[in-house]
């Protein structure tokens, strides 16, 4: 398994899309990285499954 993959998300604030690099060494984690468009706070919920796969969730920093 890469530590580092790509992962396609867009902004709940601005809606645009972008790339973002997720680091999934650590297992489950929850870190907030700000838009490269808007610069708005965004919150990553990352969960690692049994097979090693990298669920990502995205929301407003507000709404959590």
């Amino acid at each position: 398994m890469e530590a580092l993959s790509e992962h396609s998300v867009a902004c709940p604030y601005c809606g645009e899309a972008f790339a973002a690099l997720i680091d999934a060494s650590e297992g489950d984690a929850c870190y907030i990285e700000d838009c490269p468009i808007c610069c708005r706070p965004i919150r990553f919920d990352l969960h690692l499954d049994g097979a090693g796969e990298t669920t990502v969730s995205i929301a407003r920093e507000d709404d959590c």
